[in-house]
């Protein structure tokens, strides 16, 4: 039993533990001002490339390639808890971030 609690416990300390440093500043310092900050602040917006939402949530859980629409390329990225329950889909069409399903707060819905 002790052994369970103390399982318990570790997967929610390490799933609250913050992602850490996920970019420098020299990585980012040519993105317009908008971009940095939104950045810095952990937050995604449509329109955002693949590599700005990388700097701004780290990898994400899964990737998967979609079937192309109109000839062009479509991915999904899936974030999730430590847990495993889903946070947020996103799906990037031609490498810009198209589509956002999610229930996380960090997201500027604005282009």
């Amino acid at each position: 039993m002790r052994i369970l609690i103390a399982l318990l416990i570790a997967v929610f300390i390490f799933g609250c533990a913050s992602q850490g440093v996920r970019y420098t500043y020299d990585e980012i310092k040519n993105y317009p001002p908008d971009v940095q900050e939104r950045i810095a602040k952990g937050e995604i917006a449509l329109g955002m490339t693949k590599e700005q939402v990388r700097y701004a949530w780290g990898p994400p859980s899964t990737t998967r390639i979609l079937t192309p629409e109109k000839g062009k390329q479509r991915e999904e990225w899936v974030y999730s808890s430590s847990l495993g329950l889903l946070k947020s889909r996103l799906i990037f069409v031609d490498g810009k971030l198209t589509y956002i399903i999610s229930n996380e707060q960090r997201i500027v819905n604005e282009e």
